[in-house]
């Protein structure tokens, strides 16, 4: 018998609470948010320990503050554990923390879990559940402009009409309109022209190859070979500090339940889902949220500059990359961590350890 999405959340959730202590990656977005909600509910249902939500916070850094959101969710939730983690500039790049992890295990992707270290420490032991893949789950489609109008009988606008459109048009326009798009974003400017040009081609294409079926692209988002990796580096890094990390949205049974609820068609969006799933636990302000933290200045702050300016150049492949361009996107007042792998590959070639690891 089929269970529902609600249920096969659940079932994803289980095992961390049962092999306690069991503690929530609380960011205070949506996707943690509901994590937390759902754990805590179960273990109270079950008669189990309460998860305990463990969060960074990082004082000064404006983007990253979801302060109000956190302690909303915690006090609606009724909470009493609350592991909060003051982070000041520790979790640079190229902070100490981020060095040791070079030294030690090379280059890992994503770069910022060469930082988790500390909060890997406070939870180490027990079991760890993230909101990570809630963005691949919860999205909207490529089909969801179309389910408004014909599906939700949303009243037409110009841009709904537009979005329709384009969903349904052939791959070649949708990847010339991806290519278009991607090619005016800032982004990547330390790629050489003709890199850049390659990488927004297959980028584009990347984005045009998702399904129209609702339940096939809920597939197709999360076999995405950068989940894959994340994923497994992800239980790589839990296991060095005894950690069992377990990620509910990305949970292969809650997946299918998902893609079978929502068939062809789908949900008209994400906070449709969040309500679907959670609202019965969280507040709707909660679940219907539009704002996201930003955490890139957070990742990359004095130590990182500190090393971009006495920089050389080396360490990267200067035939995909300028030197210079990359410098400057590290000193600039908006960095973006998409450059993280390449700074701390920087670093790590210019260290005599990584030079006597090449040599033999």
């Amino acid at each position: 018998m089929a269970i529902s999405p609600r249920e096969a959340f659940e079932r994803a959730i289980m095992p961390a609470l049962a092999r306690e202590p069991c503690f929530v990656a609380f960011s205070g977005g949506r996707d943690s948010s509901a994590v937390l909600a759902v754990a805590t509910a179960l273990a109270r249902r079950e008669g189990l320990s309460e998860p305990v939500p463990v969060t960074e916070i990082y004082p000064g850094v404006d983007e990253a503050d979801e302060s109000e959101w956190q302690q909303l969710v915690v006090e609606h939730l009724g909470l009493t554990d609350w592991v909060r983690v003051q982070v000041h500039g520790e979790n640079d790049l190229l902070g100490e923390s981020a060095r040791a992890g070079l030294l030690r295990r090379g280059l890992v992707w994503p770069a910022v879990f060469q930082v988790k270290d500390r909060l890997m420490g406070e939870v180490s032991g027990g079991s760890l559940l993230t909101g990570e893949g809630g963005d691949e789950a919860l999205t909207a489609r490529r089909i969801t402009p179309v389910t408004l109008l014909v599906r939700k009988r949303r009243p037409w606008s110009r841009r709904l009409l537009g979005a329709a459109a384009w969903a349904l048009a052939p791959a070649a326009l949708r990847r010339a309109r991806e290519r278009r798009a991607m090619s005016t974003d800032d982004d990547r400017t330390w790629l050489r022209p003709a890199v850049r040009r390659e990488h927004v081609r297959r980028a584009a294409a990347d984005e045009a190859a998702e399904p129209l079926r609702w339940d096939r692209a809920t597939w197709w988002l999360r076999r995405q070979r950068a989940s894959s990796v994340l994923f497994d580096n992800y239980a790589a890094l839990a296991a060095e500090y005894g950690v069992v990390a377990h990620h509910p949205f990305a949970d292969a049974t809650f997946l299918a339940s998902l893609a079978r609820a929502g068939g062809g068609w789908g949900y008209p969006g994400r906070t449709a889902m969040m309500r679907m799933l959670f609202s019965d636990l969280l507040p709707d302000e909660v679940l219907r949220r539009s704002s996201k933290a930003g955490f890139d200045r957070a990742f990359m702050g004095e130590a990182t500059r500190e090393f971009a300016r006495s920089w050389d150049g080396s360490g990267v492949n200067t035939e995909l990359v300028d030197p210079e361009a990359l410098r400057a996107a590290w000193c600039s007042d908006r960095p973006s961590t998409m450059s993280g792998l390449l700074l701390q590959s920087a670093w790590l070639a210019a260290q005599p350890v990584a030079t006597e690891r090449i040599e033999t």
